[in-house]
Order: C-alpha cells, then structure tokens, then sequence
C-alpha cells in the first residue's frame, strides 16, 4: 500500500499511472453536512500499483490527479461513476474521460439492473467484499490501516473486475450500448447545477400556477445559498416550509411569521426577508414562463392497456437479448409512448429504439402480435396470415 501525502509523490504515482492502459478509480467523500461533496480519500488501482491519495494531507496539491483524469490515453474505470466524476468536475472543472462505468457495463451484459457491487464481485471474482468500514467518517484522521485496506480493497477488485467485463462486453458485440453511456456521463452538462431549475427535483404537487411560480423563485434562492454557503439545502429552508410558503404567498413579516412551518424569529432574519423578496417575484413572474402544471391525471383505459403490452414486450426483448429491462426503457417513457405519438425519448434513440423502441412503436400501430411460444414471449407481424399463426402455435 503506497499512502500519498506529499504533492511531489502524487505527481510520481500519477505519471506511474498514467503509464498503464487503464486506471481503476474510486473516490471516499462526506456531504452530510455539506452541499458539495468533500473529497477525503482517493484510491487508485493499475497492474502492479496500487495507490492511496490522503486529498486532506495539508499542502498537498490535487493537479496531478486531475491531469491524469483528463490523460485521453488512459481509460478510468469507476463502479457508479456519476458522483466520482461530480466530485472532479465540481473541483477542478474537468470531466474524466475516457472512462469505463462496471455498474452500467454489468447492466449491458445482462448480470440485471439491480446487480449491486459487492454481487458483482462475487460471481465474476469469486471473492468476498469486506463490508467491515463501510460507513466510516472519511473525513476524521488519523484513518486505521483497517480503513486503508478498505478503502485500496474496492479498486483492486475494480482493477480485476474491468478484463472480464470487457470480455463479456465484446463478445456481445454491445461496445456501442456503452459508449452512448457514458457519453452522457462525461457530458458537463450532466454535473451543471442551475438554481433555476432547482424546482424540478422537488416531489409534492402544486395546486395554482401562482403557487408555482413562487415556489420557483423561492426554490432558485434556496439553492444559490445553499451552493454559496456549502450547506445542505434543508438546513437553509425544508422541503415542507418552501411549499408552505408558495402555497400562502405571505407579503409582510406577519403573514410569514404566523407559518407553522417556520420557527419562531425566522420571519424577521434575514433570511425571511430574502424569502418574501422571491415570493414577491414569483407573484410578478410573467405567466408566459410558468409551465403547465401536471395535474396527474390517470390514464384512460386504452392507453393502460398499451402500456401493459409494452412492459410485456419490454421483458421480452430484455430476456431474449440479456440485458436489463431498466437500461432500456423506463415506466414513465413506456406511459409517453402510450400518451403520444409525437415524444423524444431515450428509448426513442440510439441502440435503444434499434433494440426495443420501433418494436414499441410498431405494437402500438397494430402492426406487431405477440405470443407465446414454448413458454416465452414472441413477436410476429400482426399482418401474417391468421391460420398460419395458429399453425406456429400448434407446432410450438
């Protein structure tokens, strides 16, 4: 085990690294009382080398970890790469790339979407993954040897799991089905935090566009102050109180303060009057930028049916090609499908609509049947001959 805490050795294990075809990266981070990840370890894996960069040594500068992240000559292999890649970009402002994510790679070659790291090391490695520091407070020093091993544990065995995934990968013939993968992962676009669309992620319903449009202003300044102040966006204002307030409107400090959501004195901070500020923007927003409000109205009868076949035809193509049903197509987009003929979709693009999409299509048009033959699901144009459908069936 090489424990790096010094600039100059970091430089020295990277160019090290950076040598190899391939890298195995993971990354140890705490964000509970943080808004953006804290990077507190970084563990990296090659053939014959295994490092461990201490990122809150003092001093220690992270630039040569980032440059070899951007090396287009080394392919990074992470498990989950999504927040391992937030966390660089968030940092330096780079995307690491290539790379290679073994979550997704597991899901394309058909080991299911619910495949979890520690299984996945079981069946293609034959090893038991030690689960003995998982919910260790990384950013508290010193850290045991017991937590170092750990923590080099997890790209050791990504470093081996990588050859066997990338076997199983190109026999299959699916390369592409990844790369279209991770190219949203290494797409900045993915990790850009807009406070104006903050709004988007919040889950209860709003009533009136009036409520709306307040709750996105006041969602907007929630997330400007809890990037600026690097704390958690529930310890600026909670979930429940923002939807208080835009359901209320309240215009003065009385109307504020007499929300059962707020604490006593919130009204008259400073904060409060930050919040009535964004209420009296929302109640003058243009209502031209209000999108319409989703009245989660249910399906009709017709369009439920439609959505029953196509989650029968999903797990049927899913089945015959060995992949998971998830990576494919999602409920909400086979709902989109059912609603409209008129989407843009993912499973509408891509291998995706090669695979499953203009067959889901076609099921909706009428142009496609499906039965059963010898006890699995099956596909036939809908047009084929009545007698000569019975005539398979029989002989099935």
């Amino acid at each position: 085990m090489h424990l790096v805490t010094r600039t100059d050795d970091l430089a020295e294990a990277c160019a090290r690294l950076g040598a190899a075809p391939f890298v195995a990266v993971d990354t140890e981070f705490m964000r509970e009382q943080t808004f953006w990840p804290r990077l507190c370890l970084i563990q990296m894996a090659a053939t014959g080398t295994e490092v461990l960069v201490d990122s809150l040594a003092p001093g220690i500068d992270l630039q040569p970890f980032f440059d070899l992240m951007v090396n287009e000559q080394v392919l990074k292999v992470f498990h989950s790469a999504r927040q391992d890649i937030e966390i660089v970009h968030h940092l330096a402002g780079v995307i690491p790339r290539p790379i290679f994510d073994t979550q997704v790679a597991a899901m394309v070659c058909g080991f299911g979407e619910a495949v979890s790291y520690s299984m996945l090391v079981k069946r293609l490695l034959s090893r038991n993954l030690d689960k003995t520091s998982r919910f260790t407070d990384w950013s508290r020093r010193p850290l045991s040897e017991r937590q170092y091993t750990y923590a080099l544990g997890d790209v050791e065995h990504l470093r081996d799991l990588y050859p066997k995934l990338r076997s199983q990968l190109d026999r299959s013939e699916r390369a592409s089905w990844l790369n279209e993968e991770m190219a949203v992962l290494t797409d900045p676009a993915t990790y850009e935090l807009h406070p104006e669309h903050a709004w988007k992620r919040l889950k209860m319903r709003i009533k009136t566009p009036k409520s709306l449009a307040v709750l996105m202003e006041l969602a907007a300044w929630r997330e400007r102050e809890a990037q600026t102040q690097d704390v958690p966006r529930a310890r600026i204002l909670k979930d429940e109180a923002l939807y208080d307030i835009a359901s209320q409107a309240p215009r003065t400090t009385e109307d504020l303060g007499s929300l059962r959501t707020l604490h006593n004195g919130f009204a008259r901070s400073m904060r409060g009057r930050a919040v009535l500020e964004a209420v009296s923007k929302g109640l003058e927003r243009d209502p031209k930028t209000i999108p319409p409000i989703e009245r989660g109205e249910p399906m009709p009868p017709e369009a439920q049916a439609v959505v029953d076949l196509l989650r029968v035809l999903l797990k049927a193509t899913a089945g015959k090609h060995g992949v998971a049903p998830k990576l494919i197509a999602t409920s909400d987009e086979l709902e989109e499908i059912a609603r409209s003929d008129d989407i843009d979709v993912p499973v509408l693009r891509g291998w995706r609509r090669k695979l499953f999409g203009d067959d889901a299509l076609a099921l909706k048009r009428g142009e496609l049947a499906l039965i059963i033959r010898k006890g699995e699901v099956t596909v036939l144009p809908a047009d084929q001959p009545k007698n000569e459908r019975k005539q398979q069936a029989h002989e099935d």
